[in-house]
């Protein structure tokens, strides 16, 4: 499932800057006063069932409200910060447009987002906290929540009961335990993606959390994750890669399951599964061994990562009221529970059931409970481009865990310091 954890390659806050600076923040933005154009990503994986959906959704809303024409354009994943950045600053840029958490700190921050609370007034009180945490900056919400992603973990049972282990390892503890019997079996334990272009959020970041620290101090201005927790969380992971319970292959891996170890049934768990990869579990695996679990335990507490898309609204829009009607429309409960049976995402709103007959939906239904996320920051895209290295330093043996965090907090920290 594409969910949009890929780093730009150029800082957003620049772009947005840069961009804003040579139109001389003068751009008309938006579109006609009768018109609203919306920038959509194929987050429903079917191209067919995509434009359908889409399709409907302009047909449907258009019908409810008369005057108004909607227009979705579908705009391709590659380099969407750069073109969403140039055309913010250009004033061509759409009147809505679906962002995730991490893209809100740097538009919100130069202006290029307007605030949604108006809009997502009857539906505010039925979201799910942590949802509408993620899409608010400085007490207002910059993107109205549309879909929920969610992970958990993924046990290949077939290489458990080769090892004799009868429950699935649901917190480190277990991990450790485990780690022993499945090589024995010839098996690793736990998948792990350290390669540049993984996400830290699908990888060292939910280890973080679960070991009760976090990223970015209170204040956003230091680092934080190079503390006590953030030491006992990289020494868990590079403790499992010294005795072969995290394959090698993990230092080339980029989130991805197909090709990779979990998916080639060398590793008997991953932590950060999508439902998209328990599909693919089971198609490669057979149905009968595979197995998702709970969010994993650490120390600290339950966490996983999932995180919402939702729309958001340009400031510039010429067209204000058109907007924020098309985002209170698509907020309904009728148009959430349709958005998530047509992309395979679950609900933002606890009082949204979406219907799903995955033999796995219940078991990440109440993964959601669990769910956190992440940290946006203006600088959390470039962090993670300072830290990767480090842990895979860690990992490889050429820095200890403190050496690694104290390097990285000093980059980080150097970051931060730029910004201010």
């Amino acid at each position: 499932m594409k969910t949009g954890f890929q780093r730009a390659t150029v800082p957003l806050a620049l772009l947005t800057l840069t961009a804003l600076t040579a139109a001389g923040c003068t751009g008309s933005g938006g579109s006609g006063s009768d018109k609203v154009t919306v920038w959509m990503y194929p987050v429903i994986m079917d191209p067919k069932a995509n434009d359908a959906f889409w399709d409907g959704i302009e047909k449907g809303f258009e019908a409810t409200e008369k005057g108004v024409d909607l227009t979705i354009e579908q705009q391709p994943w590659e380099n969407r910060d750069q073109k969403l950045a140039t055309a913010f600053g250009s004033g061509k840029g759409p009147d809505v447009v679906l962002l995730i958490p991490d893209q809100i700190p740097q538009f919100q921050a130069n202006g290029a987002l307007h605030p949604v609370d108006r809009a997502i007034e009857k539906a505010r009180a039925a979201y799910r906290p942590a949802t509408l945490e993620a899409m608010t900056r400085d007490g207002k919400v910059y993107a109205a929540p549309i879909y929920q992603t969610v992970t958990s973990t993924l046990y290949n049972k077939k290489l458990l009961d080769k090892a004799g282990i009868k429950e699935p390892p649901a917190t480190w503890d277990a991990i450790r335990s485990a780690a022993p019997k499945l090589k024995q079996a010839g098996a690793a334990t736990l998948d792990y993606s350290a390669s540049n272009e993984a996400s830290l959020n699908m990888s060292f970041y939910p280890l973080l959390w679960q070991a009760g620290g976090r990223v970015f101090d209170e204040s956003g201005e230091k680092t934080a994750f190079n503390g006590p927790e953030g030491v006992k969380a990289l020494t868990f992971l590079v403790d499992l890669y010294k005795r072969g319970a995290v394959p090698r292959s993990a230092m080339t891996n980029a989130n991805l399951f197909t090709d990779q170890a979990l998916g080639n049934q060398e590793v008997a768990m991953g932590y950060t599964n999508t439902p998209a990869d328990a599909v693919l579990a089971e198609k490669a695996w057979g149905k009968g061994n595979v197995i998702v679990g709970p969010a994993l335990s650490g120390p600290g507490k339950q966490v996983c990562f999932g995180l919402p898309g939702g729309l958001a609204i340009n400031s510039r829009t010429k067209n204000l009221s058109g907007a924020e009607k098309f985002l209170a429309y698509m907020t309904q409960p009728e148009q959430i529970a349709a958005m998530g049976k047509a992309g395979g995402f679950f609900s933002p709103r606890s009082d949204v059931t979406v219907p799903n007959d995955s033999p796995y939906a219940k078991q990440y239904q109440e993964a959601l409970t669990h769910t956190f996320p992440g940290e946006p920051h203006p600088a959390a895209r470039q962090l993670m481009a300072l830290l990767a290295p480090e842990i895979q330093a860690a990992l490889t043996g050429k820095k200890t865990p403190e050496q690694a965090l104290a390097a990285a907090q000093k980059a980080g920290d150097d970051l931060l310091a730029r910004q201010r």
